[in-house]
């Protein structure tokens, strides 16, 4: 068995879900190898020869190698000048690899000019020719040697993004056409979605042997027939990094993704994507999560653990002040009272709390309240300068365009971060999508948003005038301009924003390298 992470995501930690499907096969013997293509297809990118003659991109391929060493060490995250001149110059040479076959290419994103993720006609277009991929070379030199040596019977593919849909299916493709008879199998969240979809049917039956939704490890063990196995979709197994090539990803040391849990625990918000598909929460015992990242952390020897939920549970939180996991770590948080306990929070950091997102979603209360987020905005200021005065820093999710929000609501959440802004680390602005699949899409006026039969997404008419580009205009021209709301937005890290940002709040704690 072959399990493939393809191309693009950020790549600075290993994926946590092909490394629970990695823990399963191990627990009950199974034979397999991991490759991790969207790592190594972006070093082969930005390693290759360039043929670019302007002196951007000459300074940045005689710089390279330097840059990826030092992106793997923790000083340069004590200089952000440095820090975001080897990302951008980084983030250069894969561009420029990418153009001789027109495609716009960072490190965290993937656009074709004609191609769309969300089109299935598209995808099976990318499938039908890979070599017009810039990832081709890369995967067919790999994938030859890679098969000649474990010669799989059946390969795993998880796509969890749309940056990843046309590079999946063009692998796909290539691995159809060259070993047609091996069985090809393909889950991850993005797919996850696109099942959901009222009236889904699938496109890739010609392609794809089978689809998987969800968590996998069932499925997957029930697929290859695995012995005496109890394939519940409940059972947890502990992730698996053994076969991942932890000292080659763009961190300072290496990444731990854990999922403690599936779905969120809330489960209330107005037209949540995983309200809207359905997705049950699940969660680990506690005792067994601190159990495993005791175990994990001793294999890893992690500079910090990426806590992958949705969001993490208050009874997990307390666990982990009562048995620290021996690094930094930090993850999704909903505000809490326990937030609003100082001295909870001096306990978190204690426990090596480095960062908590938050996704607070609005300033103004009217909205919260609409759309059912259940935070209390005293509540929400209390947490935030109880997270400062800890020494936890604060990202704070903001969301903009939603039903029951206007211009005035928008500007009132524009004052709460203006007022707070002291108390705030970094800032992620998203503007509204509503899930086609929620139930309150029925009540409004819907119009089509992206075009596309893989969309997971609808337009609709806002009830209130509040549009898009009315939104997006505001943002721009109001909110983004405002010197307070300016300073933390220049403090995001480019391109790799939270999955680095912890290591700009970790001056006094000691990075572990391999």
């Amino acid at each position: 068995m072959l399990l493939i992470h393809p191309p693009v995501a950020k790549p600075c930690e290993p994926p946590g879900g092909i490394a629970k499907l990695a823990g399963a096969l191990k627990r009950h013997g199974v034979k397999h190898s991991v490759l991790d293509a969207n790592l190594e297809g972006l070093l082969n990118l930005i390693l290759g020869p360039s043929a670019a003659s302007d002196r951007w991109t000459v300074r940045a391929f005689r710089s390279r190698r330097h840059h990826l060493e030092a992106l793997r060490k923790p000083p340069l995250y004590r200089t952000p000048d440095r820090y975001r001149r080897a990302v951008a110059d980084l983030n250069r040479l894969a561009e420029m690899a990418a153009r001789q076959k027109s495609v716009h290419l960072s490190l965290a994103n993937y656009q074709h000019p004609e191609l769309s993720a969300l089109r299935s006609s598209d995808l099976r277009r990318a499938a039908r020719y890979p070599e017009d991929n810039p990832f081709f070379v890369y995967f067919k030199n790999r994938l030859e040697t890679l098969f000649e040596k474990e010669q799989p019977r059946v390969l795993g593919v998880s796509m969890n993004y749309l940056s990843q849909a046309l590079c999946t299916f063009a692998m796909l493709g290539f691995i159809r056409r060259q070993w047609p008879e091996l069985t090809l199998v393909l889950g991850g969240g993005l797919l996850t979605s696109w099942m959901q979809r009222p009236g889904w049917q699938n496109p890739f039956q010609d392609l794809v042997d089978h689809l998987v939704g969800g968590p996998g490890e069932a499925a997957l063990l029930t697929l290859l027939g695995t012995p005496g196995v109890r394939t519940s979709p409940a059972k947890h197994y502990q992730p698996d990094y053994d076969l991942f090539p932890l000292a080659d990803y763009l961190a300072p040391g290496t990444i731990l993704p854990y999922s403690a849990s599936t779905g969120c625990y809330w489960n209330r918000c107005a037209f949540c994507p995983e309200k809207a598909e359905g997705n049950p929460y699940a969660a680990v015992p506690v005792d067994r999560v601190i159990g495993d990242l005791k175990v994990l952390v001793e294999q890893t020897r992690p500079s910090l653990i990426h806590l992958l939920d949705n969001a993490v549970s208050p009874a997990l939180m307390e666990a982990l002040v009562m048995q620290p996991p021996g690094v930094a770590w930090y993850g999704f948080a909903r505000i809490s009272r326990r937030l609003a306990d100082l001295d909870f929070c001096r306990a978190l950091k204690r426990s090596g709390c480095a960062m908590l997102k938050v996704g607070l979603e609005s300033g103004a209360q009217t909205v919260l309240d609409a759309e059912q987020k259940g935070i209390d905005l005293a509540l929400a200021t209390q947490a935030l300068r109880n997270l400062k005065k800890a020494g936890i820093a604060a990202y704070v999710y903001l969301l903009f365009g939603t039903p029951s929000e206007t211009l005035t609501e928008a500007r009132t959440t524009l004052e709460f971060t203006v007022r707070h802004s002291d108390s705030i680390d970094f800032l992620n602005l998203a503007i509204f999508n509503l899930p086609i699949c929620a139930p309150q899409a029925q009540q409004l006026e819907t119009k089509s948003l992206y075009e596309g039969d893989q969309s997971i997404y609808t337009g609709f008419r806002h009830p209130k005038g509040w549009d898009r580009g009315s939104v997006r205009q505001f943002l721009a021209k109001e909110f983004k301009r405002h010197p307070a709301v300016r300073k933390i937005l220049i403090q995001d890290p480019p391109l790799f924003t939270s999955n680095h940002a912890p290591f700009f709040k970790l001056e006094h704690v000691r990075f572990q390298i391999q």
